[in-house]
C-alpha cells in the first residue's frame, strides 16, 4: 500500500518518506544499504528491517557490519523524527522469532527533548565520506571530548589511539589489502559493488567511481581504493598522512543488539564531526578478518570489541554516493 491516503492517519505520509529519506542517507558497507522499512500507519510504528539480499557472506559473514549499517539508518530515523516534533521510542531485535526484525520505532508526540537529536539533522545529507587527503591540523580536544559524549550517549565508547596504536592499525589495514588480493572469493564480492563507465551515473547504490577519491600516491591512510584494476580517466594522485587521526569505536560486547547500539553510536559520531567541520570516512579493512579484528583493540582499556575504525581530520567533505528510491526500501500496511 503506498504511503498516503489513510483515513485517521496521525502523521503525515509526507513526513514517513522524509524519515525514510533522512534514514537511508546512513553509510553501510560498500554502500550496499541491506534495510528495508515497513510502516504500520495505525499504530504509527516503523519497522526496521535487515535486506540480506543485501549481505556479505565473504566479508561480512556474520552480518556484524549489515548490523552495523542499519543502526545507522535507525539513529538518522531518530534524529529525522525528532526534528518533526516526534518521540522516537525505539525497541532492538522485538522478536526473537522473526530475525529480519531488527528494530521497531513507534512515533509518540510530543517528545519530552529532542533538542540533542534534532540539531544534528542538518548534518544527515551534509554528511559523506571523504576519501581525499586531510590536513594536519589536530582535532581540538573540546571537539574530542563532544564526540566521546556522542558515542557514550549510545552505549559505546571512542577512543582516540597513540602514534603506536595508530601505526599498528595501519599494519592491520596492509595485511588484510594483501589477504584480499589473494582470495578471488572476496575480490569478486567487492567487485560486485563497485560502479564504473556509465553504470557509475545511474547507480542507486554500490561504490561509484566518481566517489573512488584520488590514487594514492604515497602515505599510509587506510583509505580502499575500490578502484581496482579499473582504470578511471583523469583520476588524479595525492599524498596521504602516514599517522592519520583515527578513532576506534567499540562496545563491551559483541551481540547483534551491540552491534545494532555501536551503529547507532558511529553515527551519531559522524553526524557531530561533519556538525563541527569534520571530514569523515570509516575503514572496515581489518575488521573484517576476526585475528586483526581482535588485535585492534588497545589492551589497557576497556573496550572490548572494537566494531568500527574512522578517520577524522579537516579536508574535503567527499561526494554524495547513490541512494536507493524510498519506493524500494519502504512497504505501508
Amino acid at each position: 500500500m503506498p504511503c498516503g491516503g489513510v483515513p485517521g492517519q496521525h502523521v503525515d505520509p509526507g513526513r514517513v518518506t522524509v524519515l525514510v529519506e533522512d534514514a537511508t542517507a546512513a553509510p553501510s558497507m560498500h554502500n550496499a544499504q541491506p534495510w528495508r522499512f515497513r510502516w504500520h500507519s495505525w499504530r504509527r510504528v516503523m519497522e526496521l528491517r535487515a535486506d540480506t539480499a543485501r549481505a556479505m557472506p565473504h566479508a561480512d559473514p556474520d552480518n556484524r557490519a549489515l548490523h552495523l549499517g542499519c543502526g545507522a539508518a535507525l539513529f538518522n530515523l531518530r534524529v529525522s523524527a525528532a526534528h518533526a516534533g516526534r518521540e522516537p521510542f525505539c525497541r532492538l531485535l522485538p522478536d526473537p522469532a522473526d530475525q529480519l526484525l531488527l528494530a521497531t520505532v513507534r512515533l509518540d508526540e510530543p517528545p519530552s527533548d529532542s533538542s540533542a537529536l534534532s540539531i544534528l539533522r542538518p548534518a544527515i545529507h551534509r554528511r559523506h565520506t571523504s576519501r581525499d587527503p586531510f590536513t594536519e591540523q589536530e582535532i581540538p580536544e573540546a571537539v574530542r571530548r563532544e564526540l566521546r559524549g556522542a558515542a557514550r550517549a549510545e552505549g559505546a565508547d571512542l577512543l582516540f589511539p597513540g602514534v603506536w596504536h595508530i601505526q599498528s592499525l595501519l599494519e592491520r589495514v596492509q595485511d588484510a589489502e594483501g589477504r584480499d588480493s589473494l582470495e578471488s572469493a572476496n575480490r569478486e564480492e567487492t567487485e560486485s559493488w563497485i560502479r564504473t563507465g556509465p553504470d557509475a551515473a545511474l547507480s542507486i547504490d554500490g561504490v561509484p567511481d566518481y566517489a573512488f577519491g584520488p590514487v594514492r600516491h604515497d602515505g599510509r591512510a587506510p583509505v580502499r581504493d575500490f578502484a581496482g584494476w579499473h582504470r578511471v580517466a583523469g583520476r588524479a594522485a595525492a599524498t596521504f598522512k602516514d599517522s592519520p587521526q583515527l578513532v576506534l569505536l567499540g562496545t563491551a560486547k559483541d551481540r547483534p543488539d551491540d552491534w545494532l547500539r555501536a551503529g547507532q553510536a558511529m553515527e551519531r559520531v559522524l553526524l557531530t564531526a561533519t556538525a563541527q567541520g569534520l571530514a569523515t570516512s570509516l575503514t572496515s579493512h581489518a575488521l573484517e578478518r576476526p585475528d586483526l579484528r581482535w588485535s585492534a583493540r588497545d589492551p589497557l582499556t576497556a573496550m572490548g570489541h572494537v566494531q568500527m575504525v574512522l578517520r577524522l581530520g579537516y579536508g574535503p567533505g567527499g561526494v554524495q554516493s547513490p541512494r536507493r528510491p524510498v519506493g524500494e526500501v519502504l512497504e505501508c500496511v
